[in-house]
This record gives C-alpha cells, structure tokens and sequence, in this order.
C-alpha cells in the first residue's frame, strides 16, 4: 500500500510540474506574438481546470 501512495505522490509531482511548464511556455509564446492573448486564455485555463479537476477526483 505504500508504494502505491509513493508512486501516486509521485505521479502528482510530475503533473505539477508538467502543468507549470506548459503554463509558462505558453506565456513566452504569448508575450512573443506566437500565440494570441484569446488563445492563450482559452488553453492555460483548461489546463488548470483539468489540473484542478484531477485533484479534486483524487480527493474524493
């Protein structure tokens, strides 16, 4: 049972950290001209939703 709660720990690390990294790339890209402001907004916001919407499943 330990083990699954350390791979579980684990795996929620990575999906921070993941989260993070796809929210910051896309601000560069934003800030750059690459990707519109809209579309920016429309992606950092899924991915935390989903982020968050993930957590709150675990906790149940």
């Amino acid at each position: 049972m330990k083990q699954f709660l350390d791979a579980l720990t684990a795996l929620l690390k990575v999906k921070t950290i993941v989260t993070l990294v796809i929210i910051v790339v896309l601000a560069v890209l934003s800030l750059n001209g690459s990707v519109e402001p809209d579309k920016f907004l429309t992606i950092a916001t899924m991915v935390v939703a989903f982020y968050f919407g993930t957590q709150n499943e675990k906790k149940s």
